[in-house]
């Protein structure tokens, strides 16, 4: 090999060279202090031309010269009030009905002239009453005179740019002597986060990855016994809320060696080359505490790729990229440093930073499943007082496509609510709410809905319900509600998955977009008018159709092919689409079409089962709030199915529910307490015959989120 060289050479020749260099460099090497005297001279330069300059406005200030003969001419006119005969000049004093009639400020002028040898100014001033001095050189005043005015102050700035320099020098340039250059990391050393994998769940493979990480840089013989090499670095990527932070803060709980976290931006700063300067600071002082761990969080404000696509051209991040990449391939794994780093955008990253030997590993933090939403869950409420009701399983099917962050939210949300109602364990019923809170917000009792909003809200939800029981591919209703929300919504349905699913096909969807717009449809069948409340469905069932013809190939017209790329998959997973604008238009014409046929489905379905979604809107309006056992006892005593006969469990609406009898005439009783029929709904089935034109719940801004969150805990099954 070229670049080898053996020990007889490796010895000779460079000691040699070395010594060479040595005293060429010697030869060549400036004074100690050249940079010291230099900050001296410049020094006394500002302070001898700052004085001058401040001695010369000080006397335009404070004097004003005037010619011998108005000097005498003052001394006749009984003008002046004292005289000072100086070496070189006649300074003189007026009086101040002088300085009055000349519009002389308050401070007034001292006026003085030039010498003039006159030997009857003795006499004139005598003559005149007019006091005056003569001058004694006096070398003493002079003296400190000049020490106070220059040599003070010159030694201040001496001070001044001697402390300057030498924070400099120790600090390794301008830049770090005032700490810009410094890396800013925080040191954690054994267990001082607090967090250990224990407090981590619902990510196994992950802390699998990361364990290996830890046990390696604990025993390092075991695995270096049979030849394997530390892993330079590995990258968690994940969406946001995930636990790719709480994963870190595990590793330095559980590695017992220090550990450098910090985040991308700490790099970043004004200065160009900054960053790069921490860069070198943060490995050097990770190389003296070798073995350890760098973390660094967002990896990608720095780690962006250099491509103009993805913003290139940032020289200061580019620079601290570089350095980075150079480090990374400069330190030595058998030392035991390891580069941890975390992003959400993964697709931004440079390519260098990812190939092996920098980020050997990606390691996955995805959203949990059903077992780790319920690990989770167990995880974050072991603090919590729990009573005998709380079902985790439930919450977890109650809460598909929550990540860690949703789920401990809810956990300190239902705690609250039990504070609030006075309880000192919190129950299913507290854990439910939180869930609520958490997708669709508190209940707004402030604001009241008009009789007819309140209609149509009722009707449009239970259009959603009733559909998703009379469809077998749709997911059964946990509860439907009418009361507002303060994230916008009027009033929802929500719905709970009776197990995990990861797949969806082609008649599961196609449900889910029939019932997306079935509140639409019972809007124009009820009431022969829409409103803006289904603004929100539309949007979901649009998203969903476009997925199904673009990306799943779901497709007659467009079959297998692939028509639009997900650009950043952990954070909003918006399709581009990646077609011609021909195609584009034709893509827009087959979603019309899809969206129309189940629009058109769901009215005909509505249409058959016009009592059923009568009487149970009826009963949502009168009660605001129903549950998906009390909607089912309905929708089967209308339909003539058999209902159970065990009511366990249930509560007091529930047992109400079970009890209610519908008459012929549509109106319903209740052998138990509870609400009765309101008569507000008779000849609502007279379909805008008498109504004002002008009538519009879609006026309200309020009322366009009618379903905002509708379906937000069955959309997160779909993603």
């Amino acid at each position: 090999m070229d670049n080898y060289n053996n020990g007889n050479n490796y010895g000779g020749g460079n000691n040699n060279n070395n010594r060479d260099n040595r005293n060429g460099n010697n030869n060549n090497k400036k004074p100690k202090n050249v940079n010291l005297i230099v900050f001296v001279i410049i020094a006394a330069v500002i302070t001898f031309i700052g004085i001058t300059m401040l001695n010369s406005m000080l006397k335009n200030a404070t004097y004003k010269e005037i010619s011998y003969n108005q000097f005498i001419e003052m001394v006749n006119n009984d003008q002046v009030k004292k005289v000072a005969l100086e070496q070189d000049r006649i300074l003189i004093t007026p009086t101040d009905d002088a300085q009055e009639n000349n519009g002389v400020n308050k401070l007034g002028y001292t006026y003085y002239t030039g010498y003039v040898n006159d030997d009857s100014l003795v006499s004139l001033l005598k003559r005149k009453g007019i006091e005056f001095t003569g001058y004694i050189p006096d070398s003493s005043s002079s003296i400190v005179e000049f020490l106070v005015v220059y040599v003070l102050p010159f030694l201040f700035i001496y001070v001044i740019f001697a402390f300057v320099y030498r924070r400099i020098s120790k600090g390794g340039g301008m830049m770090g002597g005032m700490g810009v250059g410094k890396s800013n990391a925080k040191v954690y050393v054994q267990k001082k986060t607090g967090v250990t994998f224990k407090d981590v769940a619902g990510q196994d493979e992950a802390k699998e990855s990361l364990t290996e990480i830890v046990d390696f840089l604990h025993n390092p013989d075991k695995y270096s016994k049979i030849g394997a090499k530390l892993p330079k670095g590995a990258l968690l990527v994940g969406p946001p809320g995930t636990g790719k932070t709480l994963l870190a803060k595990a590793v330095a709980g559980e590695a017992n060696v220090p550990f450098f976290s910090l985040a991308g931006s700490d790099f970043v700063e004004m200065f160009v080359g900054v960053g790069a300067s921490r860069v070198r600071d943060l490995f050097k002082e990770a190389t003296k505490q070798a073995p350890c761990i760098i973390f660094i969080d967002e990896i990608d404000a720095i780690g962006k790729s250099r491509d103009s696509r993805y913003g290139g051209g940032n020289d200061e991040r580019e620079q601290t990229l570089n350095q980075l990449l150079a480090e990374m391939d400069g330190f030595d794994s058998s030392k035991g440093i390891f580069i941890l780093a975390a992003t959400n955008r993964p697709e931004v990253l440079d390519k260098a930073l990812l190939r092996p030997g920098r980020l050997d590993r990606r390691v996955i933090v995805d959203k949990p499943d059903l077992k780790g939403r319920i690990e989770t869950l167990k995880v974050h409420s072991k603090d919590v007082l729990m009573d005998d009701t709380v079902n985790f399983e439930e919450i977890g099917l109650a809460t598909s496509g929550a990540v860690g962050s949703d789920l401990a939210n809810m956990i300190n949300e239902a705690a609250i609510a039990a504070v609030k109602a006075g309880r000192k364990y919190v129950s299913q019923k507290d854990l439910f709410e939180a869930v609520e809170v958490v997708i669709a917000g508190k209940e707004k009792k402030d604001r009241v809905l008009s009789k007819e909003e309140k209609q149509t809200v009722a009707y449009h939800e239970v259009g959603h319900a009733l559909v998703t029981a009379l469809k077998k591919d749709s997911e059964p209703v946990q509860k439907i509600t009418i009361v507002p929300r303060t994230m916008g919504s009027l009033g929802y349905v929500m719905q709970v998955p009776e197990e995990e699913k990861y797949l969806q096909n082609k008649d599961e969807l196609m449900t889910r977009l029939v019932t997306l717009v079935a509140g639409r449809a019972a809007e124009e069948i009820v009431f022969g008018r829409v409103t803006t409340g289904a603004a929100n469905d539309i949007e979901k069932a649009t998203k969903i159709a476009k997925a199904m013809i673009t990306q799943y190939g779901m497709s007659d017209r467009f079959g297998l092919m692939n028509l639009a790329t997900v650009d950043d998959p952990y954070l909003n997973g918006n399709a581009r689409l990646d077609c011609s604008d021909e195609t584009a238009a034709q893509i827009d014409e087959e979603v019309k079409s899809m969206l129309k046929e189940c629009y058109e489905e769901a009215k005909q379905l509505l249409t058959e089962n016009r009592d059923v979604l009568d009487k149970i809107a009826h009963y949502l309006y009168d009660h605001e709030t129903i549950t998906g056992k009390e909607f089912m006892k309905i929708f089967r005593e209308v339909k003539g199915l058999p209902e159970p006969t065990d009511t366990t469990g249930f509560t007091h609406s529930e047992k109400v529910a079970e009890s209610v009898t519908f008459n012929e005439d549509g109106s319903y009783s209740s052998t138990l307490n509870g609400p009765s029929e309101t008569d507000i709904w008779k000849g609502i089935g007279e379909v805008n015959a008498e109504k004002d034109d002008s009538y519009s719940i879609g006026e309200s801004s309020q009322s366009a989120d009618v379903s905002n969150a509708d379906h937000q805990s069955a959309d997160v099954s779909d993603s």
